[in-house]
């Protein structure tokens, strides 16, 4: 299959390289293009605008940073709902506002494209095994049409409704992590008086009640943080976290709703912003709460 990916940050790189080992054609295009030299030195081919890059593909997927690149890439001049679009399928994959992918829909069948909506969970790691979980919103015959593909990249497709019911899932999701994210470093405040190893404290954490898949993965990455050593890269920035924190928000409103340790959870997280944190790792966060955040 023809397929096309538009972003090539660290989850479009792991996805586009998991579906070319699996043989398909894959073409990539970003907007900064010595973010994809390394898919292009490995035989993936490149398009010089998401224009060229539907043209190339029977597929699109795309993973961005947030509605303004959502908007620039498909609605912009050049842009992958330009021109050629008609009867193209686009899976967009990132994470963004339901109202937002509600909208792109009405766009796509303007166009007369096939539009799905497909955040997924999970980190590089299981989209290179192919364990991602989709939570999909769009037309059942659009998500039969995808479910080959889909099946390819994830562990379990979870087609959850209209247009803005994967976005919606997706949130709620990521909710309790953006959350445990704070108490976390609530929880490690209690026992630095102990003076114990960070990677002990974390190993134990990790092993009880108290500890989420994500503690088991990050622990000891968190540990490193904790023991002053910053990471090499950077898997999820705070920017993003509060990106998205503030689209939970936002949605609870729209439907009446409150998230009162959601609203507490952004207030901190902004707070570690302002000390110039926004483009650190999130294995950051619990290191600022201990330094600044958590003092009275």
């Amino acid at each position: 299959m023809r397929i096309g990916i538009a972003g090539t940050g660290k989850m479009g790189s792991a996805i586009a390289r998991r579906l070319a080992f699996l043989g398909h054609q894959v073409t990539v295009w970003n907007r900064t293009r010595a973010k994809a030299e390394p898919l292009l030195k490995e035989g993936m081919g490149w398009a010089g605008t998401p224009r060229e890059l539907v043209g190339q593909s029977d597929v699109v997927l795309t993973l961005l940073t947030n509605e303004q690149a959502l908007e620039e890439v498909y609605s912009g001049q050049d842009g992958l709902f330009s021109s050629g679009a008609e009867g193209k399928l686009f899976l967009e994959m990132s994470t963004v506002p339901p109202a937002r992918q509600q909208e792109m829909a009405r766009r796509a069948a303007e166009v007369k494209a096939a539009y799905l909506e497909s955040p997924v969970g999970g980190s590089v790691g299981p989209a290179k095994e192919g364990k991602l979980i989709a939570f999909v919103g769009g037309a059942e015959a659009d998500v039969a049409r995808a479910r080959p593909l889909l099946d390819q990249l994830c562990k379990r497709v979870e087609h959850v409704g209209a247009h803005g019911a994967g976005e919606t899932m997706k949130l709620a999701v990521n909710l309790p992590l953006m959350v445990y994210w704070q108490t976390l470093g609530e929880a490690l405040s209690l026992v630095q008086p102990l003076g114990l190893d960070p990677k002990r404290v974390m190993d134990i954490l990790s092993d009880s009640s108290g500890g989420p898949n994500m503690l088991k993965v990050r622990g000891p990455m968190i540990a490193e943080a904790l023991s002053g050593t910053r990471p090499a890269g950077v898997t999820v920035d705070v920017a993003t976290m509060r990106k998205d924190v503030r689209a939970m928000l936002e949605e609870a409103k729209s439907r009446g709703r409150r998230l009162p340790l959601a609203a507490a959870t952004l207030e901190n997280f902004d707070r570690a912003a302002k000390t110039g944190l926004d483009g650190a790792d999130c294995s950051q966060l619990p290191v600022w709460w201990l330094g600044e955040g958590g003092k009275a």
